[in-house]
């Protein structure tokens, strides 16, 4: 059966090494597109201008991105 992310506790998730995955999503901000990191526990952690700029932010702290849809 597969794993379903959503029910991990924290201690779970940091087991499996989600500290090091941070989430990257398209958010807007005052009608303006942007897109927002969060860490694997839901903690936002900054906003971007555009997506490759937060997959390099992401990266420059040793993270792993992945892209929400």
């Amino acid at each position: 059966m597969p794993l379903d992310v959503h029910t991990l506790s924290d201690s779970q998730m940091r087991a499996l090494g989600m500290e090091y995955v941070a989430y990257i999503k398209e958010v807007v901000v005052d009608g303006e597109e942007a897109f927002a990191i969060h860490a694997a526990d839901g903690t936002p952690m900054a906003l971007t201008p555009d997506r490759d700029m937060a997959i390099t932010a992401v990266l420059e702290h040793e993270m792993v991105p992945a892209l929400v849809h």
